[in-house]
């Protein structure tokens, strides 16, 4: 396992020692490179306060972590960090997602958004390069639930689109609504799929059954890859429910999204992409020539700060600690429940989800301001949901349930 928890000191030290193998602008003439430290001007080094402060150093040493540094040959100048990054990789893939001893790739991206078209990417490029495919016939296969970063990334990448529909209460797929859709995706001359499954939707909370899809695509002998979204469930179902199937043990999975910024409270610029081994050179840029070992990411350059961040958390918990910070937020999330079962209210929550979705009908205008509760649409609200976050404490939740209550009770009155 690669996953371990270590002390604060341990943490420290391992990152110090990364940097010491970076470039290091202010020592070494370094004279090619079109990057430095951050502007001392403007964000001044105190050394004191640095000195136990590994992600603030990271964050003014500028590591430029370009490329995907599981493939092999990445800038030199920045080995040291990169290795932490390929940790993270490792971690996420194999202890997270139940990877094995399989090898994948993988890098740090900007968010989910990048991630899952990253995942587009690739497929688009691989079905057209071996299996001929036309730009027209392939098409992003996934639920009306899904993220808005699929139609984005279709309309990026000129391909196209079919949506499964989801029942209104369950907000699940089902073996007749993909069969409607595939058929309705042949009829308009589709004959290559890159299928989303969703691990936990922003909205509700739901996961689509990934085998549903595995079986109907095989079943009518087409062309598919299977990308799960797990940009928001990635650091949470898993811990929550131990059966999924959303992970690499299942071989119909190919390629996962994660999102470190939000369960894994990480800075924003954290989202992380994998994939098995053999895919990313699909993706490659080999224009880029003057980057060493070339590029095959969506985003280019950007922060080697962020891949540390995640390394800090995921080393400050491990995997015990995850687990049970998890589990807090579980039992708390089923004590909001048992609150608005009393209620009466009506809701959608998925068993394994820390969302918590409430029809439109109980929750006023007031209610939901004073609140920040999200709508599932800004102009026609049908729902709004709770996500139970660290900071979203029962100190916090009891007050909104004590005026959901008066509000019912006022309603029930007039």
């Amino acid at each position: 396992m690669s996953w371990v928890k270590k002390s604060q000191e341990e943490i420290r030290s391992q990152i110090f020692y990364a940097l010491s193998k970076n470039v290091n602008y202010q020592k070494e003439s370094i004279i090619g490179v079109p990057g430095s430290f951050l502007d001392e001007k403007v964000f001044h080094p105190d050394k004191f306060i640095l000195g136990e402060a590994p992600f603030l150093s990271t964050l003014l040493q500028n590591p430029n972590h370009i490329g995907c540094h599981t493939l092999g040959e990445s800038e030199s100048f920045f080995a040291g960090t990169q290795e932490i990054e390929r940790d993270v990789i490792d971690i996420c893939a194999k202890d997270i997602l139940k990877g094995g001893s399989d090898d994948f790739d993988g890098y740090v991206a900007s968010g989910g958004t990048e991630a899952n078209i990253q995942a587009f990417w690739i497929y688009r490029n691989y079905f057209v390069r071996e299996k001929g495919a036309e730009l027209d016939e392939i098409s992003i296969l996934c639920s009306a639930d899904c993220h808005y970063s699929m139609p984005k990334g279709a309309n990026l990448l000129s391909i196209g689109i079919q949506y499964v529909a989801v029942d209104f209460e369950t907000r699940s797929i089902s073996k007749e609504r993909i069969h409607d859709a595939v058929q309705e995706a042949k009829n308009n001359g589709k004959k290559y799929f890159i299928v989303v499954s969703n691990m936990m939707t922003t909205m509700f909370g739901s996961v689509d059954d990934v085998d549903l899809y595995a079986n109907i695509l095989t079943t009518d002998n087409l062309n598919f890859k299977i990308h799960i979204d797990g940009a928001y469930g990635g650091f949470y179902y898993p811990f929550s429910n131990e059966e999924s199937k959303l992970n690499f043990s299942n071989p119909w999975v190919n390629s996962v999204t994660l999102d470190a910024h939000k369960m894994a409270q990480a800075p924003y610029g954290t989202g992380i992409f994998i994939i098995r081994k053999g895919y990313m050179q699909y993706a490659t840029t080999q224009e880029a020539s003057y980057v060493e070992g070339e590029d095959c990411t969506l985003i280019g350059s950007r922060s080697g700060a962020n891949a540390i961040a995640i390394w800090m958390i995921l080393s400050t918990y491990g995997p015990n600690g995850w687990y049970e910070k998890i589990l807090v937020l579980q039992k708390r999330t089923e004590k909001v429940c048992k609150h608005l079962d009393e209620l009466g209210v009506e809701y959608y929550r998925n068993l394994h989800s820390n969302i918590i979705t409430m029809k439109s009908n109980f929750i006023s205008e007031e209610i939901a301001h004073k609140y920040g509760l999200v709508p599932d649409n800004h102009h026609q609200p049908n729902w709004y949901k709770i996500v139970v976050m660290e900071h979203v404490t029962m100190e916090k939740l009891n007050p909104f349930l004590e005026d959901l209550k008066n509000s019912i009770l006022v309603n029930q009155l007039n």
